[in-house]
C-alpha cells in the first residue's frame, strides 16, 4: 500500500464510507484536532514519567484513535450494506470517562486543593500537558460546533471534556512529582 494516493491533490479527502469532502471540512478539522492531540499525547508519553501514567496515555491514544474514526464517519455512512456497524467493535464507553474520573481523583487525592490559577509551565513536561490541554480543548470546541449539523455522539464530546480536565490535573501531579514550581496568577489591582 502506498502512502500517497493523489487523491487529495485537489483540496479535498474522503470520510470514512468514501464520501468526499474539502479538507477545511469543520468534520475533517474535527478528527484532525484529535490527530494531532494524540501526536501530542505521544510526547508526553515520552517524557521520563511514571509508568503508570505511560500505560494511562496508551489507553488514552487508542481512546483517541476511536474518537477520530467516530468523527469520520457522517451518521448516513454508520451502517453498512449488509447491516452490520461499519465501527462495529470500536466506540467510547462509560468506562472510558470511568477511567480518567477515577484517574483524576487519584491524583488529586496526593494534591493540595486549588485555591487559585495557576500560569502553564514550570517544566517541559508540564508544559507538554498543558499544550495538550489546550489541543483538548479545540478539538472539543470543533467536536460540538460539528455536532450542531451533523451527528456527533454525546459520548466522544464527553470524553475530550473529560480528557481536557485529565491532562490539567496530570499536569499538576507533575509539577508536584518533577518538584517544579507552580506559579499563581496574580490579577493586577
Amino acid at each position: 500500500m502506498k502512502v500517497y494516493t493523489k487523491t487529495g491533490d485537489k483540496g479535498t479527502t474522503a470520510l470514512f464510507g468514501g464520501t468526499r469532502v474539502p479538507k477545511d471540512h469543520i468534520r475533517i478539522d474535527s478528527y484532525g484536532t484529535v490527530d494531532e492531540l494524540n501526536s501530542y499525547i505521544g510526547l508526553i508519553r515520552d517524557q521520563e514519567i511514571n509508568t503508570h501514567y505511560k500505560t494511562i496515555l496508551i489507553e488514552i491514544q487508542d481512546r483517541l484513535f476511536t474518537v477520530g474514526a467516530i468523527l469520520a464517519t457522517p451518521q448516513e455512512k454508520e451502517v453498512l450494506k449488509n447491516g452490520k456497524l461499519r465501527l462495529e467493535n470500536l466506540g467510547i464507553i462509560d468506562s472510558d470517562i470511568e477511567l480518567l474520573e477515577n484517574e483524576i481523583d487519584t491524583m488529586e487525592d496526593t494534591l493540595p486543593q486549588m485555591t487559585h490559577f495557576i500560569l502553564p509551565g514550570g517544566h517541559p513536561t508540564v508544559s507538554h500537558c498543558h499544550i495538550a490541554r489546550c489541543i483538548c480543548r479545540r478539538a472539543e470546541r470543533l467536536a460540538v460546533h460539528l455536532s450542531h449539523n451533523e451527528h456527533v455522539p454525546e459520548i466522544a464530546i464527553q470524553y475530550l471534556n473529560r480528557l481536557s480536565d485529565y491532562l490539567f490535573v496530570l499536569a499538576r501531579k507533575l509539577s508536584s512529582d518533577l518538584k517544579a514550581e507552580e506559579v499563581k496568577w496574580i490579577p493586577r489591582k
